[in-house]
């Protein structure tokens, strides 16, 4: 079975209501109906409201727990997870982590452990007031996984500033179950850090809308959506493995060129004054700091493909009611982006517009590199 994986973040605060309102239930029913995702990981299940959500679900029978972990809701399979802050004496900047959980009770044993480490449990990417490792242990005592997240943004991040050289400064290795790229990185530029070699890359992102769920995810080899089966997976056990990353191309991501903070003018990494603006501010771009890391040539093991995909939502010319006629006609975004042909998109959306899908499908949009906190754009043809 080829299931698709992504992860979406809970309760941060976004300006949409009604229901498009980023609820926990809301991003199930987005993920099973209109995206086609099969596991999805949603980080603030550390939190007693979300906890009491999915408790409720189940009272409800709208959804179940599986004995091999994680939470069916109709076609799709919730992952409990949390997104912690490190910041201990060995990392040089804040780190964020992921921890997921198989099930219910072992996260709620995690929550009762983290209250007392943690100022605010009810928000997600908290800071958490302990060590690295010790955070690590704690995850592996309850039988969980634990994640690098977005290992290259230049903030919050373990390549960004969390660490000078390695991951050994703040992390044991041994307890490290997979890096997730993050927006601004894909696998051949990841694959430039030797001590990276040996791990599986999920290529996940923060979606802080409906819209947004799915740019990133994974096709996976396992047997069903479920904590276990996707353990395994990052392990490549019995042939449990990933087969594609799906991503959006590296240039659309917020960090990807080194550019000047106040006015966003890219500028080479050496410099230390804006020539546009003389600021003094520069924040350093992914692509720059891979440079900076850079220990290898390639990975001599085999990788899957990373295939780079644009969600709908950035194509300049389309709105809310072509998307919705586009799902309408072919089921999931999934679908729309990968799958259908040219003379069907044609009977459904202006062919100038069909034509943008395709060579979205083929990497063939032109893109101007975001950089600074601002995405990237995909130029009109």
């Amino acid at each position: 079975m080829h299931i698709h994986v992504g992860r979406d973040v809970y309760g941060k605060p976004v300006k949409i209501t009604g229901s498009n309102k980023l609820t926990l239930t809301n991003i199930l029913i987005e993920s099973s109906r209109n995206k086609g995702i099969d596991l999805i990981g949603v980080i603030d299940c550390h939190a007693p409201a979300v906890q009491q959500e999915i408790k409720q679900l189940i009272e409800q029978g709208s959804a179940s727990e599986l004995d091999d972990g994680g939470i069916r809701f109709e076609k799709v399979t919730l992952l409990l997870g949390s997104e912690i802050e490190i910041y201990d004496e060995n990392c040089k900047g804040p780190i964020h982590v992921l921890c997921y959980f198989p099930k219910l009770s072992q996260i709620e044993l995690f929550s009762e452990w983290l209250v007392n480490r943690m100022k605010n449990i009810t928000l997600s990417s908290q800071r958490y007031y302990g060590t690295a490792r010790e955070l690590q242990y704690k995850v592996k005592e309850l039988s969980g996984i634990f994640i690098p997240a977005h290992v290259f943004t230049p903030f919050k991040s373990l390549y960004g500033k969390g660490v000078i050289r390695s991951l050994n400064e703040v992390f044991d290795r041994d307890l490290i179950d997979g890096v997730e790229l993050g927006l601004s990185s894909d696998t051949a530029m990841a694959d430039q850090i030797r001590e990276l070699h040996d791990f599986t890359f999920v290529t996940n992102s923060d979606a802080h809308s409906l819209a947004k769920i799915g740019r990133e995810y994974q096709e996976i080899a396992m047997e069903e959506p479920s904590f276990k089966e996707f353990n395994l997976a990052l392990h490549q056990v019995d042939n449990r493995r990933i087969l594609r990353n799906f991503g959006m191309n590296p240039l659309l991501g917020k960090y990807h060129n080194t550019v000047c903070n106040k006015c966003l003018t890219s500028v080479s990494v050496e410099m230390n004054e804006c020539p546009n603006c003389g600021s003094h501010k520069i924040i350093k771009g992914v692509f720059d700091r891979i440079g900076e890391l850079k220990s290898s040539e390639k990975n001599e093991l085999n990788r899957p493909p990373y295939l780079y995909q644009v969600p709908l939502e950035y194509l300049p010319s389309l709105g809310p009611k072509t998307f919705e006629k586009l799902l309408q006609r072919f089921g999931t975004e999934m679908n729309v982006i990968h799958k259908a042909p040219i003379e069907e998109l044609i009977e459904v959306v202006p062919e100038k517009l069909a034509h943008s899908i395709i060579q979205m499908r083929q990497g063939k949009l032109k893109i101007k590199a975001g950089g600074g906190g601002k995405y990237g754009s995909v130029e009109s043809p």
